[in-house]
């Protein structure tokens, strides 16, 4: 007798999707991606999308950059993950951080690879326990900083925390801006960590020379002054780092996203008397895995000399004065941000949501911030064009002449 074949009814990718991978949220945006070039994501159904989030502040190059995509397929042929992070040269790795150190103040010269912003901040936090022999950390109100237990101890914003606590003791937090706060920082603060732009707080710039104030009374006390550029780094506001706009060095930053151009990446860096303490007492003070990964290091390094040998970083001064020539209309309230790291302040958080939705929906992708929900991410490679950015905006504004005739 003939067997009939079992028919099983297949889902499609949108659903095993949400089948089998982790949700972060109960509304993903579900684009199917079939490939991406440059500015623009192209979907499996015949959609073009213009991409002003790149991949939130990763994609420095935009998408599939040949230079990032040479230097990975040449390392990939030539070997890929060897040891553990520490142990053996490895000339993509080390050629980078050479690289990096040359750029940075003498003060920042070593650096530890690492896989993801988050791990960044907590070697770096570490590094400052470490130093100091102290245990008290200071952040930032409204301030993120990553999503483990130890980055998240000092995510400003309880909501966001409550439900995974305990987290880590002796966390107090400060006002971004207040310089009354800073007194908060004493001879028990190890290490005080800031964004050199607040990034989920609505890209709030420092004022008044608040970094360099912050850094004046962290010397006082003996606390370190650690500085995230996991946002800001990578030529995004015109300078390699964030902080080289504000007059003052940190004593650690903890840097990623942009750092390889769309790959997985991470480091912290600091002087290299500084670093030496993570190898002794106990040895092996931090340690990784796929850190320095030696394809990841390539795509690193392949990203920084693009920055370095051509004009984008200053590039991006003048594409912000574009955005924010373009961006008038009664419903914004600012434009916050410097460089391509700006966010789209709106009058209500129901705007921001209509206008992520239409521009999506016109073949635009923005997106929204962690903190401040009135706001309209736009963080887009350093690579767009002034078409583009015109396009774009074009775009933002039909969404905001949308809701005047629609709310």
């Amino acid at each position: 007798m003939k067997r009939e074949k079992l028919r099983v009814k297949s889902m499609n990718q949108q659903q095993e999707f949400l089948k089998y991978q982790a949700p972060t949220s109960p509304y993903p945006r579900l684009l199917e991606v079939e490939r991406a070039e440059g500015s623009y994501i192209y979907t499996t159904d015949g959609k073009r999308y213009l991409d002003f989030v790149a991949g939130v502040s990763a994609c420095t190059l935009g998408h599939c950059h040949p230079a990032v995509v040479k230097a990975i397929q040449e390392q990939c042929a030539t070997y890929m993950h060897v040891m553990v992070y520490g142990e053996y040269v490895q000339k993509p790795a080390v050629d980078f951080c050479k690289l990096l150190a040359e750029q940075l103040p003498p003060e920042l010269n070593t650096t530890y690879l690492v896989n993801s912003g988050t791990e960044a901040i907590e070697g770096s936090v570490k590094l400052a326990k470490r130093a100091t022999g102290r245990t008290q950390l200071i952040a930032a109100k409204n301030a993120y900083h990553g999503n483990t237990q130890g980055s998240m101890s000092l995510m400003g914003y309880e909501e966001r925390k409550r439900a995974y606590r305990p987290l880590i003791p002796d966390v107090d937090f400060i006002e971004f801006n207040n310089e009354a706060d800073i007194l908060k920082i004493t001879e028990r603060t190890a290490g005080v960590v800031l964004e050199s732009i607040q990034g989920g707080a609505g890209f709030i710039e420092p004022q008044n020379d608040y970094l360099i104030k912050v850094k004046r009374r962290c010397e006082e006390v003996g606390a370190l002054l650690i500085i995230d550029e996991i946002q800001p780094g990578f030529g995004r506001t015109g300078k390699l780092f964030g902080f080289q706009n504000y007059g003052f060095t940190p004593d650690i930053i903890a840097i990623g996203k942009g750092m390889a151009s769309g790959m997985p990446v991470g480091a912290f860096v600091s002087s290299y008397e500084r670093m030496q303490l993570l190898a002794h007492s106990p040895k092996m003070g931090h340690i990784t895995t796929f850190g320095g990964n030696p394809v990841i290091a390539a795509a690193s390094l392949a990203t920084l000399n693009q920055l370095l040998t051509t004009d984008l970083m200053a590039q991006t001064l003048e594409k912000e004065k574009l955005f924010r020539k373009y961006l008038q209309h009664p419903l914004i309230e600012s434009v916050n941000g410097k460089g391509l790291m700006l966010a789209v302040i709106v009058k209500t958080a129901e705007i921001a949501d209509f206008v992520v939705n239409y521009c999506q929906d016109r073949g635009l992708i923005v997106y929204w911030l962690l903190f401040e929900h009135r706001a309209v991410r736009l963080s887009p490679p350093l690579t767009l064009t002034e078409e583009e950015i015109k396009e774009g905006c074009d775009i933002i504004l039909e969404a905001l002449n949308q809701v005047e005739k629609s709310f």
